[in-house]
């Protein structure tokens, strides 16, 4: 997998939620022209783009906002997470307390709550900016 694209609305907020949850900022751009329109089949597009990589280097994650033409929304914001459809991005991170206490800052909610998946990891989903809903996994000491 190269990556995985988020059309978002407010790219630096998105940014600094993916900044916090600890991925890399790997690059910013701007794409138009032709080319891009025949890629995504839509007319005159310019998206501005930001590309996070996840620490270990092995993950990126495409932020992109489009300038033109506008994104649309269809009310994604609170679908819930057995929504047909992607739904969610999961990552493993070395502590889910300290990863929420940081996503407090953007709002970020807990969709339920932290649980314990027998004595292999704790996990739980968090909705940030724009509905866009992130599970984390921390493996438990000797799994």
């Amino acid at each position: 997998m190269d990556n995985v694209l988020i059309v978002v609305e407010d790219l630096e907020t998105v940014k600094a939620f993916f900044t916090d949850l600890g991925m890399e900022l790997e690059g910013e751009t701007r794409v138009e022209g032709e080319w891009v329109d025949r890629v995504v089949g839509l007319e005159n597009v310019q998206s501005n783009i930001v590309m996070m990589r996840t620490p270990d280097g092995h993950s990126r994650v495409e932020l992109s906002k489009f300038v033109t033409p506008k994104a649309t929304c269809d009310g994604f914001e609170r679908q819930a997470v057995n929504t047909l459809g992607i739904r969610r991005i999961m990552f493993t991170v070395d502590n889910i307390d300290e990863v929420l206490d940081r996503l407090d800052s953007h709002e970020a909610e807990l969709v339920g709550e932290v649980a314990q998946y027998e004595d292999v990891y704790r996990l739980c989903f968090v909705r940030g900016p724009e509905g866009i809903i992130v599970g984390l996994a921390e493996e438990i000491d000797g799994a």
